[in-house]
């Protein structure tokens, strides 16, 4: 088990074994863009690293870990902020990793409205600040909450929730929402996902714009890495990992930035060398004693001394949405 599944640390990375392992030897300066409950940073610091900066955009994320993160002196340094932004609070970096998964204590807090389990405010930012998902049920119209729920959830029967939302204004709590998405879909048989996973998750991705600060945090990787450094992403479903895979092809020199009014397409420089094609799964020790791990996928690549272009999101595979009628 994980050395940062302690009494002090009740959360346990997904795939840190394999992380470790792909990274090895780790050492110098990590940033660890998703600090969360801090595992990933613990697991960073007692492998070699030097130095870890941890970036969260949620507060209470750093007055969480306040009781052992003075332990490490220095050698720890918090940043609240977003990791799309990241090459803004680091450059010359020996690594970086990304957990993209919601934070267990987010969800452990039924105040955060993260859960379709517990009752709560009908909330969902990651940074307690902005637009709310109880703004969004609210207030955006029919079609608007049907695109949210279709393109981000991958939910098939949008339209009849966000119908039944509409009609069910004003929402203000997690269960009430939750209740109204269970009575537009079949009941969900043993060992199946509760109905509302993919509804609540396509508000939270839209609350907190999760696929625009990944591709933006993708290419601040690209920026921030020296050569040699290593990124690690770790994904929980699979439009993320297509936007990871995407662009570690784009920027592994696997396309070419073809231009339409150019007579040949032009060669693409890899930034980045993709260590596995394939990406990381769990183990079965793993799936055993951390269910969370169970969809989460990991790939890792390592920065070349190639300039830093980025690419164009749009490549990346991000849901658009649809035009009128379409769906």
């Amino acid at each position: 088990m994980s050395a940062a599944a302690d009494q002090n640390d009740p959360h346990i990375p997904v795939l840190i074994r394999p992380l470790i392992a792909a990274v090895a030897p780790v050492s110098g300066v990590w940033l660890d863009g998703t600090f969360g409950a801090g595992g990933y940073t613990r697991e960073l610091l007692n492998a070699g690293a030097d130095k870890v900066i941890g970036v969260d955009r949620d507060p209470l994320a750093f007055e969480m870990a306040a009781p052992w993160t003075k332990d490490f002196g220095d050698r720890i340094e918090l940043v609240e902020g977003v990791f799309s932004k990241l090459d803004e609070y680091a450059t010359d970096l020996d690594g970086i990793v990304l957990d993209l998964g919601v934070s267990s204590m987010q969800l452990d807090l039924a105040e955060r409205g993260f859960s379709f389990m517990r009752e709560g405010p009908l909330d969902m930012r990651m940074s307690q600040d902005g637009l709310s998902a109880a703004d969004i049920c609210n207030e955006y119209d029919e079609e608007e909450i049907a695109d949210i729920i279709f393109l981000y959830g991958e939910e098939r029967a949008s339209r009849r929730i966000a119908k039944s939302i509409v009609a069910a204004r004003p929402l203000t709590t997690t269960l009430e929402l939750a209740t109204i998405v269970a009575g537009c879909l079949p009941r969900s048989k043993p060992g199946q996902s509760h109905p509302a996973t993919r509804t609540f998750q396509a508000l939270r991705i839209a609350v907190n714009n999760e696929y625009g600060e990944l591709a933006q945090g993708l290419m601040a990787a690209e920026r921030a890495l020296k050569p040699g450094g290593q990124l690690a992403v770790v994904t929980f479903h699979s439009v993320e990992d297509r936007m990871v895979k995407r662009f570690l092809q784009a920027r592994g020199g696997g396309m070419s930035n073809a231009n339409r009014y150019a007579p040949e397409a032009e060669e693409i420089v890899a930034a980045f060398k993709v260590i596995k094609r394939k990406a990381i799964i769990a183990d079965d020790e793993e799936l055993s004693q951390n269910p969370r791990s169970r969809s989460a996928k990991l790939r890792v690549a390592m920065r070349t001394d190639a300039p830093a272009v980025g690419v164009d999101p749009a490549d990346l595979g991000m849901p658009m949405k649809k035009t009128k009628g379409k769906r």
